[in-house]
């Protein structure tokens, strides 16, 4: 495991003033917030550092200003689903820089909270610019970043921050590089990745990477229909990318070189139109019908995943098998769901899973809590699930 310094390595905190990276880019509707998931997973943080009487000064972004202030882009629309997470008064400044950030802080009781307005207001913060680091450094006595989501990211308040002030991880950074180390770190083998969603295109960094590092990688999804055509099959009037069938097949002689199995789907649920309850048929993979496409794997294939699953110690997820936001092409990924949430309790795997879609389905499969740990992270997660180095948990390592 890589060495990183935690809250737990803080002593005697009372009265520092500790400047937290939170992510609380939040989903955001008529100025209320929709799902306030993100500020759930960050309140731990906030909350030990404030009980331990540190004056907790809050960096986040918002949106995509473009270094310019965006008044709907503003955070001060969060403050009130903060407040109502944490059961907490949170103050408010109008800026993370200057004057009124500075004001702010220096009126601060031990254990207050204080947010500071988005960070990606100043051009500086993307650019990790030298003198905006200065500027929010100024405001602080420790750093402790909890936002793994922006952790590819080398900009001044991830990155930057740590190479000015001590650096610590937040509960939440922490157990996401845990979960993570126990996923494709140092995993109990054998290990089985399953990789879903529409495009091989947008995994093909991934999928070269796991194949080195799983013992079984199941692929559904659409991604699945560009294997299968590269293998030959014909799949009709599926989602299939075959202008990439020689990168599926390079993906394929890797995963051999390495001993990694590919699981492809023997049969699928095949429809004519892709809407909810379209008339299906259930096929075999290599009959599937010229005017139709394929909407989900098959009961066959299902099985097979289950069978891959339960052999394993350790699973990886990433992408739903099938068109899981229309019925009843859901069926697949939510009875491997429910398959690997039963393993898990059981105490018979650990299951680790991360992507906008996978939580949207593990959400909608009821299994969110039964899995290991769920991600919640987007593109840092596919990042490290690419085998990439991130900037902002690469420099906490290094500050250790």
């Amino acid at each position: 495991m890589p060495a990183f310094k935690t809250i737990d390595d803080l002593n005697d905190i009372a009265g520092k003033r500790v400047l937290v990276r939170v992510d609380l880019n939040v989903p955001v509707a008529d100025g209320k917030v929709t799902d306030a998931t993100r500020i759930e997973r960050v309140a731990p943080t906030i909350l030990e550092l404030s009980a331990k009487g540190a004056k907790v000064i809050l960096l986040a972004h918002f949106g995509r200003p473009k270094g310019e202030p965006v008044a709907e882009m503003s955070l001060s629309q969060i403050v009130p689903a903060v407040e109502d997470v944490l059961d907490h008064a949170i103050s408010f400044a109008t800026d993370c820089i200057g004057a009124p950030a500075t004001d702010a802080v220096a009126k601060m009781n031990d254990g207050d909270i204080l947010l500071l307005e988005n960070t990606r207001f100043h051009k500086g913060e993307e650019k990790n610019d030298p003198a905006f680091v200065e500027a929010l450094a100024a405001n602080g006595d420790i750093y402790v970043n909890d936002a793994f989501s922006a952790a590819h990211r080398a900009h001044a308040s991830t990155e930057g921050l740590a190479r000015h002030l001590p650096a610590y991880a937040g509960r939440t950074m922490q157990a996401e590089l845990e979960a993570l180390e126990k996923g494709l770190g140092q995993p109990v083998r054998p290990v089985v990745a399953i990789v879903g969603g529409a495009k091989v295109s947008s995994k093909i960094d991934l999928l070269m990477n796991l194949v080195k590092k799983v013992d079984a990688l199941v692929i559904g999804g659409g991604m699945a229909n560009t294997f299968l055509a590269a293998r030959g099959t014909n799949v009709g009037k599926s989602l299939c990318e075959h202008d990439l069938a020689e990168t599926a097949k390079q993906i394929m002689i890797e995963a051999a070189t390495s001993g990694c199995a590919i699981v492809l789907p023997e049969d699928g649920v095949v429809a004519r139109e892709f809407k909810a309850g379209a008339a299906n048929e259930i096929v075999d993979i290599n009959a599937i019908p010229a005017d139709a496409m394929v909407l989900d794997v098959g009961p066959k294939s299902v099985e097979s995943i289950k069978a891959w699953i339960s052999r394993a110690e350790t699973l990886v997820w990433n992408g739903p098998l099938g068109a899981f936001e229309i019925e009843p092409f859901d069926a697949a990924t939510v009875a491997a769901a429910k398959h690997a949430a039963e393993c898990t309790k059981a105490g018979k795997l650990v299951s680790v899973a991360g992507g906008g879609d996978t939580v949207a389905a593990l959400n909608h499969a009821g299994v969110s809590d039964d899995f290991t740990y769920i991600s919640t992270a987007g593109g840092a997660f596919l990042e490290w699930m690419e085998g990439k180095e991130l900037p902002g948990v690469a420099i906490l390592t290094a500050a250790k």
